[in-house]
């Protein structure tokens, strides 16, 4: 893996260009590390990353009634729309398209970050990704990630903790009191 803390001038894609700017403005800690090949899933990130699956934050942009949701999910899980709508109080949730992504996140769909939007994006946090002590998540590329811990997540997001699997009792259990069920 190959760190990128002080890329040249100009070299750098804009969109990581963008998400490094609103990383520091906001105080984030992490690395930022371009990869040398595009790591748009969960599982090619981990591998490239030498990291558990559950460690890599997805940012999943769902469209709610042509308004962007953006929830923070393990890699090991994968959000029940109908559940999670329900507990975030959203008619339905549903896949956004390329286009939606773009326009509302300023990225494309396997880099996009939790940060660096065009404006702010609802956030919602799966708590699993609290078994981490560091998580990586997309940095504004495919290519692009950067470590951080869920606490500074949260700081920099604004995030909200939201169970995104189906009602589960064990999950919820496990999750914690401060979570939307």
């Amino acid at each position: 893996m190959s760190s990128t803390s002080s890329p040249s001038p100009g070299s750098e894609h804009p969109s990581i260009a963008r998400f490094r700017e609103e990383h520091a403005r906001l105080g984030g800690t992490g690395e930022i590390v371009i990869l040398p090949d595009s790591v748009h899933t969960a599982a090619l990130a981990a591998e490239a990353l030498g990291c558990e699956v559950g460690a890599i934050a997805n940012s999943l942009l769902f469209d709610a009634d042509d308004e962007p949701v953006l929830i923070l999910t393990s890699g090991a899980h994968r959000v029940d729309v109908v559940a999670t709508a329900a507990r975030i109080g959203v008619r339905r949730l549903e896949r956004a398209s390329p286009e939606f992504v773009r326009h509302h996140t300023g990225q494309v769909i396997g880099g996009v970050s939790p940060l660096a939007h065009p404006a702010p994006v609802p956030t919602w946090l799966d708590p699993w990704l609290r078994r981490h002590e560091v998580v990586w998540a997309a940095a504004g590329h495919p290519a692009a990630v950067f470590s951080t811990t869920v606490d500074e997540l949260v700081r920099l997001t604004g995030a909200r903790t939201v169970e995104v699997g189906p009602a589960d009792a064990e999950a919820d259990a496990e999750a914690g009191d401060d979570v939307v069920r």
